[in-house]
């Protein structure tokens, strides 16, 4: 799978210290010019289902199971990758001061009745939503939270950054 995008957020100056190494897997279901994205309440942002992969975990399986306690999808298939995108951003413990993230984008298919999500606490905290959205009205709002609350999230440019590749790969 090829790099779609490098991004460094702009509170990093050196990449010569202990980084924290993390891959994550994300889900790209669309329905027309719908799309399925997690809203989450804390930041009034909407990013791609995903994410973590365990320790030997095949991406593939990863994105399965996140896209399953997520979202409750069913019937995961026609996985197609559409590509990585690479960030770096600061990681506020004390064994590191950056966190490298590879997140692998998938192209699937799901069946149209989803189960029920399986959250865990910060997400549940978090206030996290599973919705339907017209794509161009979730980009439209991330644009709106970044240009104007001091409550967005790390992930908002990069998922906003994805949501326009898929809109325009898809000519949504």
């Amino acid at each position: 799978m090829h790099i779609l995008r490098t991004s460094q957020h702009p509170d990093i100056n050196d990449l010569t210290g202990a980084i924290l190494h993390r891959k994550a897997a994300r889900g790209i279901i669309l329905d027309g010019s719908n799309i399925l994205l997690m809203y989450t309440e804390r930041y009034h942002d909407y990013s791609l289902p995903g994410g973590g992969i365990d320790e030997g975990e095949a991406l593939e399986e990863g994105l399965v199971r996140e896209l399953e306690e997520e979202t409750g999808a069913r019937n995961i298939r026609d996985i197609e990758p559409l590509g990585i995108y690479e960030e770096y951003r600061p990681w506020h413990k004390p064994e590191h001061a950056v966190m490298h993230m590879l997140s692998y984008c998938y192209f699937c298919t799901i069946d149209t009745e989803l189960g029920e999500p399986r959250f865990e606490d910060y997400e549940i905290a978090n206030g996290m939503q599973v919705v339907w959205i017209n794509i161009h009205e979730a980009i439209e709002h991330n644009k709106a939270i970044i240009a104007n609350s001091d409550k967005k999230g790390l992930s908002v440019e990069r998922e906003t950054w994805l949501l326009e590749k898929v809109a325009d790969i898809r000519r949504l």
